[in-house]
């Protein structure tokens, strides 16, 4: 069975990278599906975005990288997909992750929605908290992988 793993990854943190590796364990495929959102002000474009979740999965020989635009469950029919996993990282985002689930069922019923928790030594990981302790000129290699540290160190000219 495969799985989409859907978000907008700007940028890809190790929370998210955490998730990847044990979703690879569990299906037989997994397609990590950057959306292409008009909007949303990404920080890096959508290509920059593709190539360093790439490079972060390389190790992983089931894990596929792609972009998609309009509705997950779409995206994920489109790739043969009856799973959608999404990532918990507190309760919090329980409530929000639980009404966007019962919306794609509402939408697709075969499409079934997976949530896994995080890590709890990443569970205070966000992509907006990644970049703003960037931005400040924090260190942040150990809260992304080494090639998004250094994409966001020339973000932010440091």
């Amino acid at each position: 069975m495969k799985a989409v793993y859907p978000g907008s990854f700007d940028p890809l943190t190790l929370g998210h990278l955490d998730l990847i590796e044990r979703a690879e364990r569990l299906f037989s495929g997994l397609v990590v599906a950057v959306l292409q959102n008009p909007s949303k002000q990404a920080s890096f474009p959508l290509e920059q975005r593709l190539s360093q979740i790439r490079q972060a999965t390389s190790h992983l020989e089931r894990v596929e990288v792609s972009s998609f635009d309009g509705l997950t469950v779409d995206f994920a029919r489109r790739c043969d997909s009856a799973v959608i996993l999404r990532g918990l990282r507190a309760m919090s985002d329980f409530e929000f992750e639980l009404q966007i689930a019962h919306t794609n069922r509402s939408l697709a019923a075969e499409v079934e929605t997976l949530f896994l928790v995080t890590a709890a030594h990443h569970s205070f990981l966000s992509s907006s908290v990644v970049k703003e302790v960037a931005r400040f000129g924090g260190d942040v290699r150990h809260m992304v992988p080494t090639g998004v540290a250094d994409d966001l160190a020339r973000l932010f000219n440091r």
